[in-house]
Order: structure tokens, then C-alpha cells, then sequence
């Protein structure tokens, strides 16, 4: 599994890198904040709108401690993307959230 820290993806995002994030929390998870330019889609809707992801770019994915977003990656992996887990999720991010 192809993994990034919290603080790699907000260096990425501080230094202005173009990185594409998926946050599979739940909509009332995503409420309290995520990080900006995130896009929400829920764990139990993968499966439904991962045609609107593009498999020629990297995605790097995200939950509330890195385990969901874990599941996420293997399934994504498996269906041919390019997948990253953060691990730590949410609850390792110190940067801005929105």
C-alpha cells in the first residue's frame, strides 16, 4: 500500500503541488471540516461514483485515522486506480481545513 503522512500531503498542498484527495468520511464527518479541495465521497458510495474519478491520475485518500481510507485504496487498487492512503487521517492533519 502506497502511503503519504498528513504532513507530506500538507507540504504537497503548501507548496502548491496539484494533488487530487478523496475523503471517504461520512457527510456529517466532512461537516467539523476537510481539507480544501478535497472531494467527498462516502466510504458506502465508492463503489457508485468511482466512474466519476479519472484513472489516469493519482488520488490520495483520506478518512478519520486511516483505516476506512485504507479499505478505500484496496478497492479502488483492485479496480485499476492509482491510489495513496494518508495514514493518521483527519486526526494527524494540523493544516487548514474548510
Amino acid at each position: 500500500m502506497k502511503k503519504f503522512t498528513a504532513k507530506e500531503v500538507e507540504n504537497m498542498l503548501t507548496q502548491g503541488q496539484s494533488v487530487n484527495i478523496i475523503d471517504v468520511r461520512e457527510v456529517e464527518e466532512v461537516e467539523a471540516g476537510k481539507i480544501p479541495g478535497a472531494i467527498h465521497i462516502p466510504l458506502g458510495l465508492l463503489e457508485f461514483r468511482m466512474n466519476e474519478l479519472d484513472k489516469s491520475k493519482e488520488y490520495i485518500m483520506v478518512c478519520r485515522s486511516g483505516a476506512r481510507s485504507g479499505r478505500a485504496y484496496q478497492f479502488l487498487e483492485s479496480h485499476g486506480y492509482n491510489v495513496i492512503n494518508m495514514t493518521g487521517g483527519m486526526l494527524a492533519w494540523e493544516g487548514e481545513t474548510n
